[in-house]
């Protein structure tokens, strides 16, 4: 730093490094989200898909090309099979996805707002997490039966388990700092609750809540598996008996838009209830 004296007063000068430094300040941030960005890497996937078969680098009677898939897609849709499957696939995952998040929100709550409820819950939890839970189908079968009361229950233990896991340990997760300053400010427990509980818990139910709705759908092609007779596992499941790797795709395909599709609803509902956050992503 050097200095000038005009007419009696000191002018300091930043030297000439010192400005080039602050000019070239390094961006560490991602920068602006891209629109559409995450389309980029499924229709990459489609277009090297395309491009193989067009080449016949894939056997077609495996990996049947794109226009095949979309041409029996549009089939199975038209003769009514398509609509039937996807009706019966959504009414079974929506309700084990209800199931599971009022569960898995209670239980969460239980758990982290009371040491009690956390020594009776969390434990138990966390060994539930241990037991894969497909394994536990043949026993659901013998309590519930071989129809769609056990497929409803698996899919929301799937459900519920990331869900309370996530809530759970962002309530834990809160400043105790926060919690002192609404026992100054003599909040009771409802307003402690809602003002202090709640927001600081919402990034980890969000997060549990994406890995719920994939859950669900992963837990689903299973279930509809067995003793089925409607639902895209149970039209995978026929194709296979009959190999139609084109119909296989079509559920494939259908699987893969509605998880993207209901990942990104709750992304979207995260970023508008969690605007007040400034994060890499935002």
């Amino acid at each position: 730093m050097s200095a000038v004296t005009t007419a009696g007063t000191a002018v300091a000068v930043a030297p000439a490094e010192d400005t080039h430094q602050v000019r070239r300040r390094r961006r560490l941030s991602p920068g602006r989200r891209l629109p559409a960005a995450r389309l980029t890497g499924p229709v990459l996937l489609l277009a090297l898909w395309a491009a193989a078969s067009a080449a016949g680098r894939l056997d077609p009677a495996a990996i049947p090309p794109p226009w095949t898939v979309v041409r029996t897609g549009v089939h199975l849709w038209t003769d009514g099979t398509l609509p039937t499957d996807v009706l019966t696939s959504l009414q079974r995952a929506a309700s084990g996805f209800a199931i599971g998040l009022v569960v898995g929100v209670l239980l969460a709550l239980v758990s982290g707002l009371s040491r009690t409820g956390e020594a009776l819950i969390d434990g138990t939890v966390n060994l539930n997490r241990a037991i894969p839970t497909l394994g536990l189908i043949p026993l659901f079968i013998l309590w519930l039966g071989i129809g769609e009361t056990f497929k409803i229950a698996i899919i929301a233990i799937v459900v519920y388990i990331p869900i309370y896991l996530n809530t759970h340990a962002a309530l834990s997760g809160i400043d105790h700092r926060f919690v002192e300053l609404a026992e100054v400010q003599g909040l009771s427990r409802f307003a402690f609750v809602r003002q202090i509980v709640i927001p600081g818990a919402l990034p980890g139910f969000f997060v549990g809540l994406r890995l719920g709705v994939t859950g669900s759908w992963l837990g689903l092609v299973v279930l509809e598996q067995i003793n089925a007779t409607s639902g895209l596992g149970y039209m995978m499941f026929q194709a296979q008996n009959y190999g139609q790797s084109d119909v296989i795709l079509v559920g494939l395909v259908v699987y893969g838009v509605f998880g993207l599709v209901s990942d990104s609803a709750v992304r979207l509902i995260e970023r508008r209830v969690l605007s007040w956050r400034r994060t890499l992503s935002s």
